[in-house]
Order: structure tokens, then C-alpha cells, then sequence
């Protein structure tokens, strides 16, 4: 993943923790407007969450965050 979607990831898990607080969960489609305008990244990111690591549909945002700030 691109330093740019790292970023914005990191950003949706805070702003939905500062919200709802550390149990809140989210889906990869979270990090991403309703409409598909760039859908290599969003399925770079299905990939990652579905593919590689094999994520529930939803997961906890603050698991999320600290999975992507793992990323080399």
C-alpha cells in the first residue's frame, strides 16, 4: 500500500475511535468515498484485508490501525 492510503486508513481508525471508542468496527469500504473512482486502490486494499491477512467483513479500527502501521 501506498504511503497516501496508509495515511487515510490511519485517519478513518482515529476519527472512528475518537467517535465511538476503542470497540468500534469498520470495513476496508470505510477508507473510501460511495462513489468508485479509483478502483485499483480499493482492491489493492480488498486484497490486503480479504486476501492476505483474511479479515472479517468488519473488524476493529484500532487492530486495523495497528496492522497498517506495521507495513514496511
Amino acid at each position: 500500500m501506498n504511503q497516501e492510503i496508509k495515511s487515510k486508513i490511519i485517519e478513518v481508525c482515529d476519527a472512528k475511535i475518537a467517535a465511538k471508542g476503542e470497540n468500534v468496527g469498520l470495513s476496508f469500504y470505510a477508507f473510501f468515498k460511495n462513489k468508485n473512482d479509483n478502483p485499483e486502490l480499493l482492491m489493492e486494499v480488498a486484497q490486503w484485508w480479504i486476501l492476505e491477512h483474511k479479515l472479517d467483513h468488519f473488524e476493529k479500527a484500532l487492530k486495523i490501525k495497528e496492522m497498517v502501521k506495521s507495513i514496511n
